[in-house]
């Protein structure tokens, strides 16, 4: 399978950010890993990446923390679906997560994700997700 164009990683911990991007690098799994620290900052990572059609930059997978300071996954959910459809386009959003409260999962099935994942992500996490999804 070939790279994707552009992953973008949405967590907040530094730590997490670096692991999670040396992975997918050493894997070949995009061009380009983009990394913001909150939804705040994934939002305008998407809003300026996303907004030419067939930009090749825009992200094709988020990798998404739901715990987060400033806009939180659930909330960068929410502020994602109001979006212009263009800017939603083939964009495959999975939750990386340690926990999800019961409350939240409900929530969180309303909106547009792909899936979850619990941290660690892992060499073996990662292929079952292209498989799933990007597969051809």
């Amino acid at each position: 399978m070939p790279p994707l164009s552009s992953v973008l990683l949405v967590d907040d911990d530094p730590t997490t950010n670096y692991l999670n991007k040396l992975l997918l690098t050493r894997m070949d799994v995009a061009q380009q890993v983009l990394v913001a620290e909150n939804g705040e900052q994934a939002l305008r990572t998407l809003d300026q990446l996303c907004t030419a059609p067939a930009n090749p930059t825009c992200p094709r997978l988020i990798l998404l923390d739901m715990n987060m300071p400033v806009l939180n996954g659930l909330a960068f959910l929410e502020a994602y679906v109001q979006m212009p459809l263009a800017q939603q386009r083939a964009i495959v959003i999975v939750m990386l997560t340690t926990s999800l409260h019961a409350h939240d999962l409900a929530r969180v099935q309303q909106l547009p994700i792909a899936g979850f994942l619990n941290k660690p992500l892992t060499r073996e996490k990662v292929t079952g997700l292209l498989q799933q999804h990007f597969a051809q």
